[in-house]
């Protein structure tokens, strides 16, 4: 099988569209006089480009996921771990084929990703998870040269949500992203019940049941993701982000998302240039 053959099997399998296979063989990367596609702000792209990486094309994959029904015990803390596990597995679904879209275009990674959840009209319980980023390629000298490989240890392009200013800076201080990490835990909170809500009136107390759960969901969510980046071999992970969010589920259900970029030293003798002081001329 020719590499195109192969390529248009990768994606089939990744289920990717026909129409979306179409787009992508068109950009045709490195041909003179071929266009790329990018959702890059202008100062993004070019501090990319100064970086050393060639903008290939826009890249992205989308899961439209049915979540399924799960009830929390009335007075009981408790993950349900068929809902984390469904909010998990969509976002891989959406994140694998924005992957295999920068595979088809020889990308060493994506930049600039974002990964979003709408909630469709479709039904209650259907949501779309969508993946967007912008595929890029190492040209010669990028990182200050002598880098043979950008992807990480899985051969995948690597994956990053930061902006083109951070990835500038992350690049020009010897690091470089091996992948985006994420951790997802849906947690039941207790409610509490009638006697302590009439004994708390007036009063300053901590609610102990309700920290116990925001506490231990954070916890699983976070843990969830440092595994994932030490699958990837890290060093760290950087820009982290942890997200609540309800969505359908009502005031006593929630998802904590812990989201952020693993990175990894170019070279064991990089040294970090020190920031230089810019004053302003504006009065």
């Amino acid at each position: 099988m020719t590499d195109q053959a192969n390529i248009a099997t990768e994606l089939d399998a990744a289920g990717v569209p026909q129409d979306a296979m179409k787009r992508l063989a068109e950009l045709e990367p490195g041909r003179p006089g071929s266009i790329f596609t990018s959702d890059l702000s202008v100062n993004e792209f070019l501090l990319v480009r100064e970086a050393g990486f060639r903008p290939l094309g826009l890249v992205l994959g989308s899961s439209i996921y049915h979540v399924g029904l799960q009830i929390g015990r009335w007075g009981s803390n408790q993950e349900l771990d068929v809902l984390s596990q469904a909010m998990y597995h969509a976002r891989e679904l959406a994140m694998s084929r924005m992957e295999a879209e920068a595979d088809a275009l020889h990308a060493d990674g994506i930049v600039g990703v974002r990964l979003d959840v709408e909630m469709k009209e479709f039904g209650a319980d259907i949501a779309e998870f969508i993946a967007v980023g912008t595929a890029v390629k190492a040209e010669d000298g990028a990182g200050g040269g002598g880098v043979e490989n950008w992807r990480n240890n899985k051969n995948q392009p690597f994956t990053s949500d930061l902006s083109g200013q951070d990835f500038w800076t992350l690049i020009r201080a010897g690091y470089a992203p091996l992948g985006m990490v994420m951790g997802s835990c849906v947690y039941h909170v207790a409610h509490q019940k009638f006697g302590s809500k009439i004994g708390n009136i007036g009063k300053n107390v901590e609610i102990e049941q309700f920290t116990q759960a925001l506490y231990d969901a954070r916890e699983l969510a976070m843990s969830r993701m440092q595994a994932e980046a030490e699958a990837l071999h890290a060093e760290g992970i950087v820009g982290v982000q942890l997200r609540q969010h309800s969505h359908t589920w009502g005031s006593h259900t929630t998802e904590f998302f812990a989201i952020g970029t693993a990175v990894r030293p170019l070279r064991p003798d990089h040294i970090i240039e020190r920031p230089t002081m810019v004053l302003t001329l504006d009065a």
